[in-house]
C-alpha cells in the first residue's frame, strides 16, 4: 500500500460498536496496510486477536472522551489496556486543570499514563484543541514532552470541532522534531487529509481512512 496508509489510525470509538463490528475494522486495516485501529478499551482484546501476525498495531484510549478521570483511574486503564494487547495509547488530558493552569497537575497526569504504559508503547495526549486558547495549546504540548509522552493529538472527536489545520501547525512549531503530531476528529476528505499533514501531522485519526487514501468506502 501507500506510504500514507502507515499514517492512519484506523478508527471505531462509538460506545454501539459491536465486536463484529471492530472484527471488520481489523480486516479493512489489515487490508489497506494502516497504521493502528483505534477502538474503545473494552474491544483491544478483540483487535489484538484479529491482528496477530500483521504489523498493523492495537490502539486505545484513556480517560475517553472528557479527560476528567482521575490519574489512578487513567494508570489503571493504561496497564488493563496494554495487559490485553494495546501497543498504542490516546489519552486525553485534563482539561479543567488546562483552564485552570495547573500545570503541574496536567503534567503530572500524563506522566502517570506514560510509566503505566512502559517503554514498549506509545502514548499520544490528547488535547481537545477546541477548547483551548492558543496558548493553553502550547503550554499543553510542553506537558506533555515534559512528561515523556510521544504525541500530542487535537482531538477526541467527540466535543464541539475538530481538528484545524492552525493547531496542527501549532502543536508542531512546540514540539518541533521531538514528538509525534496527530490530527483527529472531522477529517473525511483526502483533501482535508493532506492538508493536516503539510501542516505537520505525521498520525491521522480517522473512521473515514479508506476514503482518505482513495478507496471505496
Amino acid at each position: 500500500m501507500t506510504m500514507e496508509s502507515k499514517l492512519i489510525d484506523h478508527t471505531l470509538l462509538s460506545p454501539d460498536a459491536t465486536t463484529k463490528q471492530i472484527e471488520d475494522l481489523c480486516a479493512e486495516a489489515k487490508k489497506y496496510d494502516f497504521c493502528s485501529v483505534c477502538i474503545s478499551p473494552c474491544q483491544v482484546e478483540t483487535a489484538a486477536r484479529c491482528l496477530k501476525g500483521s504489523d498493523v498495531k492495537v490502539c486505545t484510549v484513556i480517560g475517553f472522551p472528557s479527560g476528567a478521570h482521575v490519574t489512578g483511574i487513567k494508570s489503571a486503564e493504561t496497564k488493563q489496556a496494554v495487559a490485553d494487547g494495546a501497543q498504542e495509547v490516546d489519552m486525553v488530558i485534563n482539561v479543567g486543570a488546562v483552564k485552570e493552569g495547573n500545570w503541574e497537575y496536567v503534567k503530572n497526569d500524563i506522566a502517570a499514563v506514560v510509566e503505566a504504559a512502559g517503554k514498549e508503547t506509545l502514548v499520544k495526549v490528547i488535547l481537545e484543541t477546541c477548547l483551548l486558547a492558543d496558548e493553553e495549546i502550547v503550554e499543553a504540548c510542553k506537558c506533555a514532552q515534559a512528561a515523556g509522552a510521544d504525541f500530542v493529538k487535537t482531538s477526541t472527536g467527540f466535543s464541539k470541532a475538530g481538528a484545524t489545520t492552525e493547531a496542527v501547525a501549532l502543536m508542531r512549531k512546540t514540539v518541533g522534531d521531538t514528538m509525534g503530531v496527530k490530527a483527529a476528529g472531522g477529517i473525511r476528505t483526502p483533501e482535508t487529509f493532506k492538508a493536516m499533514v503539510a501542516a505537520g501531522a505525521n498520525r491521522i485519526g480517522a473512521s473515514a481512512g479508506i476514503k482518505l487514501i482513495g478507496g471505496a468506502q
